[in-house]
């Protein structure tokens, strides 16, 4: 499947249920918080940077889509953990790691 039949502006795992007719999921599918996307429908390329907090600090995730290729990479940041910020109607708007 190429990059441009996928929906590229879900953050979250309640958006992809709405908006991925056939999604199918298993578990907790926000056990990694998003920090950051940037994607480009009409270049077909996407890239996001995703952690889950342990108690010892944050596994990261960084992925990168062009075209059909995807390349991930996960490295784990001990003594970290994720902050959000919020907007004021309590929606979150970023996150970004912090040290424990």
């Amino acid at each position: 499947m190429d990059i441009k039949d996928k929906t590229l502006s879900n953050t979250t795992a309640s958006e992809a249920k709405d908006n991925v007719r056939d999604i199918k999921s298993w578990g907790d599918g926000d056990t990694f918080k998003l920090i950051s996307k940037a994607y480009s429908e009409s270049e077909n390329w996407m890239k996001s940077t995703k952690a889950m907090e342990t108690p010892h600090g944050c596994v990261v995730q960084v992925t990168t889509q062009q075209g059909e290729f995807v390349a991930e990479a996960l490295t784990f940041v001990p003594g970290v953990k994720l902050e959000s910020t919020k907007d004021a109607s309590g929606k979150i708007i970023s996150r970004k790691l912090v040290e424990l």
